[in-house]
């Protein structure tokens, strides 16, 4: 079993990304999802950028 999602990890991944922005289109609706995922990039931009510059641990040395 371990060998085969092993083998498969990114198309599974891929499948639980698309079910749950289905799930969210069906019970929120378009324009919030697309807000939240507009977000969610934001919020992985800024930690990406963090942890490159190291602000944070800068500032708290």
């Amino acid at each position: 079993m371990t060998e085969l999602i092993k083998a498969y990890r990114w198309p599974i991944i891929g499948g639980l990304v698309g079910l749950l922005l289905a799930v969210l289109i069906i019970t929120i609706g378009f324009l919030k999802t697309l807000v939240i995922l507009i977000f969610v990039a934001l919020g992985i931009a800024v930690g990406y950028y963090i942890e490159k510059t190291g602000v944070l641990s800068k500032l708290f040395k």
